[in-house]
């Protein structure tokens, strides 16, 4: 009775992890698709991008720019204005995979300040031929104009730095 028992409860283990494990797979593969196309190739998975030229973070899922303004963290949809010239595709990007990394800005400028005006480029997206990112990317529709404009678009989420 014991091992039949034991034996129920090892599949129920062993079929809860199966399903966990998928889920995490699809997780992670589902992401390629909302990468930008300036975005760095390498990657199934990021986050968030920290652009160490313009000390300023991209949180990948909801496609927003998060920048130090007069003390408070701004989501924007577009660069901040000082900045709406910068050319994404040439600048070096740092994956970050851990929530609200702006949080921790200090230690991040600190740590990547020898990558501002890095001179070795890195393949972006829309540059590659691999199939991964080319499936999930239409370049008249997603192309790099899109995500170099300029322009103040706040989406009037506001955060104070401290």
């Amino acid at each position: 009775m014991k091992k039949n028992l034991l034996i129920i409860c090892m599949l129920i283990a062993f079929s809860f992890v199966n399903k966990i494990n998928a889920q995490v797979r699809v997780n992670l593969n589902v992401n390629i698709g909302n990468q930008p196309c300036w975005g760095p190739t390498g990657y199934d998975h990021a986050e968030y991008y920290y652009l160490p030229d313009i000390e300023c973070y991209y949180n990948v899922p909801r496609h927003r720019f998060v920048y130090m303004d007069d003390g408070r963290w701004i989501f924007s949809a577009s660069l901040p204005p000082m900045y709406s010239s910068y050319d994404l595709s040439r600048g070096y990007k740092v994956v970050m995979n851990e929530p609200q990394p702006y949080l921790h800005f200090d230690q991040d400028r600190d740590r990547y300040s020898r990558y501002r005006n890095y001179q070795e480029r890195q393949e972006v997206i829309h540059e590659s031929n691999d199939e991964r990112y080319r499936r999930h990317w239409d370049d008249k529709r997603y192309g790099y104009e899109k995500w170099n404009r300029g322009g103040d678009h706040r989406d009037g989420e506001h955060h104070d730095r401290d």
